[in-house]
């Protein structure tokens, strides 16, 4: 992508607008997590048929992300990144249409596609805006998909509470959120290819940087997905404590890792990538140390916090590296993306077959194992560490916003 002549006031508003863009699209992951269960009654569907399709996000996220290079390339990065969230958002309405276990799978496939484009081309378009401001931007991107979470989860809360349709409640959300959306993907930088820049492959297997990259992210979203789906359970089922305490701790294990990665671009400016990858798998693994001993429900419910704040910077960063490891931002980011996606589907099941075979106990202690891979492997982030990349002196002629 050609690089284009901004001033600092075009960068600056640039930088709020893909902040916007996150949160938006935080707010529809939140928005369909609350109604699940409103969606499993509608289709008819049994528990274990629910579980198989919920599989079909990640598998359409993987298979459609490769190409958002491609529709980047080819629109050029404001108009690809305007469509694919525009297509994102709309498809929220689709599963609570489903009325059968086909049409689910294929609406949920549907989903995750257009959700998976839009992931890769938004956090393409983050660390061009990382580059130009040369402060890290990336944790707090993260940080505002996390707060649009938890403002749609709130919202479809209050929705699922009132005893409110899911397709009306989602017909509303989704207009509301593709109207902010494509309003915001006004002000993102208007990247375009290069007149000699070849077109990306439809398909290609991500580069080798991307796959070790992608590594520390299977690791960080593998505790991530864990703590997430299973946090509730392990309070109730280990620790004897009531479902208030025990949901209270799976929002206050999402709080921590929104606050944390608002707050984390400033730990990375001040420390570099490396060390604070470093530093927060170590912080990660005493978390997982203190949920597999803990022996009361606070010492686990510490132990979680900990845990969220030592992986909630750790895949924003994984994904500035990959932008930053190669002649190919769109494609590296596509191929750390589709590890990170996989893990986060693998992590649930795999905590429950542990779990089934030997305990929660020893399933969580498999998390604080992964956890060190994140302390391990943080040198591999050294070739796209922000502070090393080197830019030129004088913009490049370009289209404006």
């Amino acid at each position: 992508m050609g690089p284009g002549v901004y001033g600092p006031r075009d960068v600056r508003r640039a930088r709020y607008a893909v902040a916007a863009v996150f949160a938006v699209h935080g707010a529809v992951t939140g928005s369909f997590a609350t109604r699940v269960p409103w969606i499993q009654d509608h289709a008819g569907v049994s528990a274990g048929q629910l579980g198989l399709a919920l599989a079909f996000p990640a598998l359409g996220a993987s298979i459609a992300m490769p190409v958002a290079g491609r529709v980047s390339h080819r629109f050029g990065a404001r108009a690809a990144l305007r469509g694919l969230l525009a297509l994102w958002t709309a498809s929220l309405v689709l599963p609570s249409l489903a009325p059968g276990m086909l049409t689910l799978c294929l609406a949920l496939f549907t989903y995750g596609a257009t959700a998976g484009m839009s992931d890769v081309a938004m956090n393409a378009l983050g660390v061009e805006v990382e580059n130009r401001l040369d402060r890290s931007i990336m944790s707090g991107l993260h940080g505002m998909w996390s707060a649009g979470a938890l403002v749609g989860s709130a919202a479809g809360a209050l929705a699922a509470h009132l005893g409110a349709d899911a397709r009306l409640h989602h017909l509303l959300a989704a207009a509301v959120l593709t109207a902010v959306g494509v309003a915001a993907c006004r002000w993102v930088l208007d990247l375009q290819p290069a007149e000699d820049e070849d077109p990306p492959p439809r398909f290609a297997l991500p580069p080798r940087s991307a796959l070790l990259i992608g590594a520390i992210g299977f690791c960080a979203v593998f505790a991530e997905g864990a703590s997430l789906d299973w946090s509730a359970v392990y309070l109730r089922d280990r620790m004897d404590a009531s479902a208030g305490l025990a949901a209270a701790c799976t929002t206050g294990f999402t709080l921590t890792m929104a606050v944390a990665r608002i707050a984390g671009d400033r730990v990375v400016d001040r420390f570099g990538a490396v060390r604070t990858v470093r530093a927060s798998g170590v912080v990660a693994v005493l978390g997982g140390l203190l949920i597999v001993l803990a022996d009361h429900p606070a010492t686990a419910m510490a132990g979680f916090a900990l845990t969220g704040l030592g992986i909630a910077v750790v895949v924003p960063l994984c994904f500035a590296a990959a932008g930053r490891s190669g002649t190919n931002p769109s494609l590296a980011i596509a191929g750390v993306a589709t590890i990170t996606y996989t893990s986060g589907l693998v992590a649930p099941s795999a905590i429950g077959m542990v779990a089934q075979a030997t305990s929660l106990m020893v399933s969580f202690a498999v998390v604080t194992v992964l956890s060190c891979g994140v302390a391990g492997l943080a040198g591999v982030l050294r070739a796209g560490d922000r502070t090393k990349v080197t830019r030129p002196a004088a913009a490049v002629p370009g289209p404006r916003p």
